[in-house]
């Protein structure tokens, strides 16, 4: 297989391992302002309903009740099988991929079991909760320590490594993304020289932008395509 392959996976693909997705309907920003729990202004206003919103999140991930589903582990297959050809690119703030098993995902919006030092930049994995009195163990300042997630208007993590693969690519699969948030909205375009599959329940407001539509769970559709993919080799 001479394919070199972009995967970039949304809330989609996650919603069937048990987590709830941020905007769809009866979704987590249905319950919550983004702009109080998501953004620097609400983590400046009011950094401990921040801290906790987060905090929430990594007690779900960890709970044991979430789990990697088929299309976690066919990706990961599809990874093992091109481990230099093939990157997963997520939205998703998740680990589901890595437990799957997949060695490297390019996290663009940061990670849910994350911690990021606001004064000095240290990064931490961190699997408890975060508070707005804890200390920075690197600059020893209070008050700084937030998740190492991208609050709305930052930008996202890793975008230079992304747009060299996206224009390198001879595959690109979309997976349980609806086409609304920038600059991921924007990725298939990059994808010049690509074969363009879009996996999702139904079509989004970019599915016109795709060569191909699979429209269904992505537990299904992905491993059916991992395994086309596979059989090609």
């Amino acid at each position: 297989m001479e394919d070199k392959i972009v995967v970039l996976s949304g809330a989609g693909i996650s919603r069937e391992s048990g987590l709830d997705t941020f905007r769809d309907r009866g979704g987590i920003w249905d319950q919550y302002s983004p702009q109080k729990v998501a953004s620097i202004a609400g983590f400046r206003a009011d950094p401990e309903l921040v801290q906790e919103f987060y905090n929430m999140r990594r007690v779900e991930l960890l709970s044991g009740k979430i789990e990697p589903n088929p299309a976690h582990f066919a990706l990961s297959r599809l990874q093992g099988f091109l481990p230099n050809s093939c990157y997963i690119v997520t939205q998703n703030i998740d680990d589901l991929h890595s437990r799957a098993g997949s060695k490297e995902v390019i996290h663009i919006h940061g990670e849910t079991l994350g911690s990021l030092c606001s004064f000095c930049g240290m990064r931490m994995r961190c699997e408890t909760s975060i508070s707005a009195a804890d200390v920075c163990e690197k600059c020893l300042k209070v008050g700084g320590i937030r998740p190492d997630v991208v609050f709305f208007g930052e930008i996202p993590y890793h975008l230079p490594r992304v747009y060299e693969l996206l224009k390198d690519c001879t595959l690109f699969v979309a997976i349980g993304t609806a086409g609304a948030v920038y600059p991921a909205a924007g990725f298939v375009d990059n994808a010049v020289r690509a074969r363009k599959i879009e996996i999702n329940l139904a079509a989004t407001e970019i599915s016109d932008l795709f060569d191909e539509n699979r429209y269904g769970k992505a537990s299904v559709e992905v491993p059916r395509l991992v395994e086309e993919l596979l059989a090609e080799a």
